[in-house]
């Protein structure tokens, strides 16, 4: 969730009828799909749908790829990613080559047993040991690698470097001080208010985005919003963990009064406020800057830094697409499938790689965005595609480094810091109810956060998880 805050990342596509042969490669060891000539053929999915750019570049990249292969036939398609029609498929035998979700989905697509070990391959090309180990951790089981990242992103904390200047909390370099947790940061919103007279912090609360930044902050504190049993979720976020993590979002409002005075706001809306000096800081990924520059934001203004510890885990969550090949797949299937994925996605820097990475910089430098701001990457920083990336935003930076050290650094290297992925099910549906819970707390002082939680856990479990039929 994130930008395109209320859909799924479109993914795969629907194999053919097709002869088969007996190959030998990498991967498992499968019959591979061909065509009359022998060709091994691989069903791509998200294959834009309308003519325009992305059809035309789309075409335009499988000619390229086929001409390099000639030994492989691209077969596009445009089925939708869903984990109900995608379980569907998978129990049909009918998933594509080659299938895009997000880090949500990837757990359950690996232990459902239908993504095809990838190791193999990656490792022939050495890059089992190129991936970021936390990103690793989640697209891989017992030691195996079973989807390829494209990419990453994690939540930090934007800040209004003129507003932490005024509120003391810069240091003589230019280098925020960083709030060490919650309480620590409420205490910064007081004097980012009593300083400027601006609200300190903004938390959205509606159209599913409260729900959405809420789950970060609850997870530090401990919170479980769900859990497998047997083949059944259960909602377990009646907890007073929880209840702990909402009472801080409470204080916000009723014991620092560091909120802006409409706390109705949505995605769009929180960084109109940031963006237009109403607000000091707010929850955001490493692209937040290109969601202010149409409000003329000075680059220079715009800080950010790592997301600040709970009181019982220092967590983020994570976010960002991957691809994986269906477990039918053949050897040579898996082979041209990691082939064609590379062309687009891979640690290996090619002038086509710096082409596009230097049109993109300065494509954003033209928007007035911050390109000091270095994103999460999939890959380590050994990379030598991260590393010309990094390096050249350093080269072309319009802002000042080091009011986006404390952000950089934390993606670079997150230490204590543990990535979460979205809730695996019914996670729109579970925003939407803890944006209630939150509106709540925030419009009626006497509200009970235990009670709130209560109700609003046993609404998911009626509503929604216990009508889940995948």
């Amino acid at each position: 969730m994130k930008k395109n805050l209320f859909t799924k990342i479109a993914a795969g596509a629907l194999s053919a009828a097709l002869s088969v042969t007996m190959l030998a490669g990498c991967g498992n060891k499968k019959s591979a799909a061909t065509d009359d000539q022998g060709r091994t053929i691989i069903s791509i999915g998200a294959w834009p749908v309308k003519e325009g750019k992305a059809l035309d570049d789309a075409n335009a990249k499988k000619e390229r790829f086929e001409k390099a292969n000639p030994d492989v036939v691209i077969q596009p398609d445009n089925w939708s990613f869903d984990l109900k029609s995608f379980y569907a498929k998978a129990a049909g035998g009918q998933l594509p080559t080659i299938f895009q979700s997000n880090f949500t989905e990837v757990p359950q697509v690996i232990e459902a047993n239908y993504a095809a070990d990838l190791t193999e391959c990656l490792k022939k090309r050495g890059y089992d040991g190129m991936f970021n180990e936390k990103v690793l951790d989640v697209i891989s089981r017992n030691g195996k690698i079973y989807s390829f990242p494209t990419s990453t992103y994690v939540l930090g904390l934007a800040y209004n470097t003129e507003m932490f200047q005024a509120a003391g909390l810069m240091e003589e370099d230019g280098t925020p001080k960083q709030p060490k947790d919650w309480n620590e940061l409420a205490e910064f919103a007081v004097k980012i208010k009593k300083a400027t007279g601006v609200p300190g912090f903004i938390f959205p609360t509606a159209n599913n985005v409260g729900g959405w930044i809420f789950t970060s902050v609850a997870w530090s504190y401990g919170t479980e919003f769900m859990k497998k049993d047997g083949d059944k979720w259960k909602a377990t976020f009646d907890s007073p963990e929880a209840a702990e993590a909402l009472q801080f979002i409470k204080d916000l409002k009723w014991k620092y009064d560091v909120l802006p005075s409409n706390t109705f706001v949505d995605y769009t809306e929180q960084f109109k406020t940031f963006g237009t000096g109403q607000g000091a800081m707010v929850i955001a990924a490493g692209d937040m800057p290109a969601d202010v520059r149409s409000y003329e934001m000075n680059p220079d203004s715009i800080g950010m830094m790592a997301m600040p510890k709970g009181p019982k885990d220092h967590v983020t969550l994570m976010g960002g697409s991957v691809f994986a090949v269906s477990k039918g797949s053949s050897d040579k299937q898996i082979e041209g499938a990691i082939k064609w994925i590379k062309t687009a996605y891979s640690p290996d820097l090619t002038e086509q790689f710096k082409e596009n990475k230097e049109k993109d910089i300065k494509t954003r430098l033209g928007n007035n965005e911050l390109i000091t701001v270095k994103s999460m990457s999939p890959w380590n920083n050994d990379s030598d595609a991260v590393k010309y990336e990094r390096e050249l935003r350093d080269k072309l930076a319009n802002g000042n480094p080091n009011h986006v050290k404390l952000y950089n650094d934390f993606v670079a290297d997150l230490g204590d810091c543990k990535l979460h992925p979205e809730e695996p099910v019914c996670a729109q549906e579970l925003y939407g109810i803890l944006d209630n819970c939150i509106q709540a707390v925030l419009t009626d002082k006497n509200a009970d956060c235990a009670e709130l939680l209560k109700k609003a856990n046993s609404d998911f479990q009626q509503n929604y998880l216990d009508n889940l039929d995948y």
